[in-house]
């Protein structure tokens, strides 16, 4: 881990209330699966899509703050 990054990404479900701006979120929008690899570099998109699927555990996923790279 060459910066020393952890990011644990979370699933979550609404319950209820408005989507609404903060000081910490400029802006809101609903992503499908297929539109999260455009959106963002593949190291955090991976993240989402694992957390996403419920098939498989939590994953731990290296890579350099863009790609993955290999676990050995």
């Amino acid at each position: 881990m060459p910066r020393g990054i952890i990011a644990l990404v979370f699933r979550c479900k609404i319950t209820g209330g408005q989507l609404t701006t903060t000081d910490e979120a400029s802006a809101l929008h609903w992503a499908t699966d297929g539109e999260i690899a455009d959106l963002m570099d593949e190291a955090y998109a991976v993240r989402v899509l694992d957390a996403l699927d419920d098939d498989h555990p939590p994953a731990v996923r290296p890579h350099d703050g863009m790609h993955l790279m290999d676990h050995g």
